[in-house]
């Protein structure tokens, strides 16, 4: 019997995988696994019970996933998803911008009297332009800002693109007509548009800021339906002030942005699709249960992936899963143990990933679990499990 805790309202489809032996619940303290969107996570403490979170969704700010990684919790998240979903949303960004439609929408709602009338003459102060033929830069080549680089191709822009971590996935779906920069200072001069589609990390806060800023031309329309830390908000409400941004479209409003004139900004609406929130409920769902039942892991962003497929259900047959340090000699001392048991290790799979490794062993000899956990209990090993 597995129990898995839910955060927030999960698609029903997501919890429809789970099979008859799992309960679904809303007490953490429970739960082996659980499902979570937005709900805040960073100061929550996790019971001994836990051993996965799986974000139904891209971003994991609201998680605490170096201390999930040193307390043996694993945490997945759901790229790819909400891709779809962000980038229709992108694409409406560009064209509100583009045509002035926010203003336009709510000077219709002033009028009462002679509306036909009043339209004609109030019209021309909404005139915009047409994305043919305008630069789009975009900021971070993943699932979002490849699919939102081919679509606004397809419509006439000229595309532009900047990821230094391009993967080999990602180059390979984007369109050949695309350039990629190798600098940022390339490519923000040449655009009418920029869109960023990077991860909210230590290394990517205000990443547009003064310096980026100046290297824009006049009028630049800036969108950002990534994360609202990628942007400095003092320098961007300098950079309208002075021209340089004429519009800035936003997913995540604050104090600081609401009431300005020349920022539009919807209330975090990327993913908030049914068809999105369906697919993450039903990749984090799976990917808990591989997890639980079979150790495999699949979209983690603190842990190796790693998938030794389905474990083999026989009298004899283990599956061992250590979480532990990426250490030297690590993997050394812990097949030496499986030697000094008399134990035969059938397959073994180790992956590491930055500061933490994970080890995934099947054995077809009979151990005594209790022993074996008592000599895995060394200095690096962070938890085991014997499946």
């Amino acid at each position: 019997m597995h129990t898995i805790a839910t955060l927030n309202k999960i698609a029903a489809v997501g919890l429809e995988r789970f099979p008859d032996d799992y309960v679904i619940s809303d007490n953490v303290n429970l739960a082996e696994g659980i499902l979570v969107r937005s709900h805040d996570m960073l100061d929550m403490n996790f019971s001994e019970n836990l051993l996965a979170i799986a974000r139904a969704g891209a971003g994991v700010n609201n998680i605490p996933v170096a201390r999930c990684a040193d307390e043996g919790i694993v945490v997945f998240n759901t790229p790819g998803a909400n891709a779809n979903a962000v980038k229709e949303l992108v694409l409406s960004g560009i064209f509100l911008a583009a045509r002035n439609l926010p203003a336009a929408l709510e000077w219709t709602k002033t009028l009462k009297n002679n509306v036909a009338s009043e339209v004609e003459k109030g019209k021309a102060q909404f005139a915009g332009n047409e994305i043919r033929g305008k630069t789009l830069g975009i900021i971070g080549l993943g699932y979002i800002g490849v699919g939102v680089a081919n679509t606004t191709e397809k419509l006439g822009m000229n595309v532009i693109g900047y990821d230094p971590f391009i993967s080999v996935k990602a180059a390979h779906e984007l369109s050949r007509k695309i350039p990629l920069v190798n600098a940022l200072d390339e490519m923000l001069p040449k655009c009418d548009y920029i869109s960023i589609h990077v991860p909210a990390l230590e290394s990517t806060k205000h990443m547009i800021g003064e310096k980026q800023f100046a290297m824009m031309k006049k009028e630049t329309c800036f969108l950002n339906f990534s994360r609202d830390s990628l942007v400095d908000d003092d320098a961007l409400l300098a950079a309208i002030n002075s021209g340089i941004i004429k519009k800035y479209i936003t997913d995540f409003p604050n104090d600081k942005l609401i009431g300005n004139n020349g920022i539009v900004c919807l209330p975090h609406l990327g993913a908030s699709t049914d068809e999105a929130e369906e697919l993450c409920a039903i990749m984090a769902a799976d990917q808990l249960i591989e997890y639980l039942e079979n150790g495999n892991i699949i979209n983690s962003v603190n842990y190796p992936n790693c998938n030794m497929g389905p474990l083999e259900h026989s009298a004899a047959a283990r599956r061992i899963c250590i979480l532990n340090r990426n250490i030297a000699g690590m993997l050394t001392r812990i097949t030496g143990i499986f030697a000094n048991m008399n134990v035969n290790i059938s397959d073994m799979v180790n992956k590491s990933k930055g500061d933490y490794s994970y080890t995934v062993l099947d054995i077809d000899t009979d151990v005594n679990h209790d022993e074996l956990r008592k000599q895995l209990q060394f200095d690096g090993i962070i938890a085991v499990r014997i499946l």
